[in-house]
């Protein structure tokens, strides 16, 4: 009998995730260190029962029917699953997993550090001495910035980071946290003291603002000139969720004309941003790139947590974290 075959997109993916699927899977690995260019994509799927992808390819109906009617499953290593066509999945009847859960904890360090090191300048500080700044021992106010403690901070998507980001924040003494998610109340960030507002309110009261939110048609440019002109001048912005949900030309306009005071991104668009992006222009911008969840630990789990996900259809049982279809 012949064993089941399984693309994966990426010769990248820890090794400890190959190895599961190898025992029972005839495995074909794209070669080139590079998201998959399309026309291998199109081809490494064909005759395949499985798919193991990357939130970088795009899994759109062309490539599912390219695989034939024996792909039984796809697993993104990944917490989004926008790049992957659910529609065309659920009229086929292939479930489709991500990895949530696994990089909770990651994107919720990396989302308070981006607050730290934006509201208190560090990038700016570690960078005076090697430019020449650092002229007098101590000035007074140079180099000042703003830490967490006293401050408000809202967070827009209050899910299992937003939680996380939460419960991370509150030793530092806040004052408040407010939050506007679709889904409220939400009783876990209640219990911890968390206040339901409508999104303007975040927005006008807020010393901090962390977008934590998926990216939806609802979502999507969510944070733009007009939330922008809510924030208070001295407001801290941070997204480590998507970029589709920050118009970015809308918030370079805030950082440059000093309606926010800073802002810290690890996801924006595209992605890879440009070296000579206008947001790379800005001093009071902190950018990161999609580092959210890059602990070597973590990228282990994610990826076998993938490949359980494909095991287990391939062994005729339920995905272990599916994703909704449709």
């Amino acid at each position: 009998m012949s064993r089941p075959k399984v693309f994966v997109t990426r010769p990248g993916v820890p090794q400890e995730a190959i190895d599961m699927l190898k025992e029972k899977c005839e495995v074909e690995i794209y070669s080139e260190d590079k998201p998959v260019e399309r026309d291998a994509l199109l081809k490494g799927i064909q005759g395949k029962d499985a798919l193991f992808c990357l939130l970088t390819d795009t899994i759109d109906k062309a490539v599912i029917e390219a695989a034939g009617p024996q792909l039984k499953a796809i697993a993104t290593m990944s917490v989004g699953y926008d790049h992957i066509d659910t529609k065309e999945c659920k009229a086929r009847n292939i479930p489709v997993s991500n990895t949530p859960d696994v990089s909770t904890d990651s994107v919720a360090e990396l989302t308070v550090t981006l607050l730290l090191a934006a509201g208190r300048r560090l990038i700016d500080a570690a960078a005076a001495i090697k430019k020449g700044e650092w002229v007098y021992s101590w000035s007074p106010v140079w180099l000042c910035g703003q830490g967490l403690t006293g401050a408000t901070v809202g967070i827009v998507g209050m899910g299992r980071i937003g939680q996380g980001v939460m419960r991370r924040i509150l030793p530092f003494g806040v004052s408040k946290v407010l939050y506007f998610d679709v889904f409220h109340p939400i009783k876990p960030a209640e219990e911890m003291g968390a206040e339901y507002v409508e999104f303007e309110e975040l927005a006008k009261r807020s010393d901090f603002i962390v977008a934590m939110c998926n990216l939806s048609e609802e979502t999507r440019n969510l944070f733009n000139k007009k939330a922008f002109d809510l924030m208070k001048p001295t407001a801290v912005f941070v997204n480590t969720s998507r970029g589709g949900v920050v118009n970015q030309e809308d918030l370079y306009d805030a950082l440059k004309n000093k309606k926010i005071r800073a802002a810290g991104l690890d996801v924006m668009v595209p992605e890879p941003l440009p070296k000579d992006h206008p947001l790379t222009t800005l001093d009071n911008i902190i950018l990161t790139p999609h580092v959210g969840s890059a602990e070597m630990s973590v990228r282990v789990n994610m990826a076998k947590l993938a490949a359980e996900n494909i095991l287990a259809v391939l062994d005729g049982k339920p995905m272990v974290s599916p994703v909704p279809l449709g």
